[in-house]
């Protein structure tokens, strides 16, 4: 996520997910990477008005067969977006989120096409 002129990143994370989000130079959120199962299979949703929202998975870099350097994590095509799982981790999380972060990210959330069909 880039930033532009006078936008800043706020970067909050726990042992199940990191969120980054873009702030405005008000201190209000714009933009939100949410990076869920960290332990599991890390995957991240992106969301920012110009492209919406875009759902990764996070090819750590570990090669199996052990020949190579850890290379550096990066995002590849991530499949179903599990909305149901960002939702509560996101919930657990909350009380450590500014609650204006957590307002802004659980309302893009409720935004995704698919978060009638997979939330609880």
């Amino acid at each position: 996520m880039s930033e532009a002129a006078g936008e800043r990143r706020r970067w909050l994370a726990s042992t199940d997910l990191d969120l980054i989000v873009r702030v405005d130079e008000a201190d209000s959120p714009i933009a939100f990477q949410l990076c869920y199962d960290k332990r599991r299979a890390e995957r991240a949703l992106t969301w920012n008005s110009d492209i919406g929202f875009v759902h990764a998975a996070v090819d750590t870099g570990e090669r199996q067969d052990g020949l190579r350097y850890k290379a550096a994590p990066i995002l590849v095509e991530g499949g179903r977006a599990d909305l149901s799982r960002m939702t509560d981790l996101l919930a657990a999380a909350s009380r450590r989120v500014p609650p204006a972060v957590a307002a802004f990210v659980t309302s893009k959330l409720r935004q995704h096409p698919a978060y009638r069909r997979t939330s609880r």
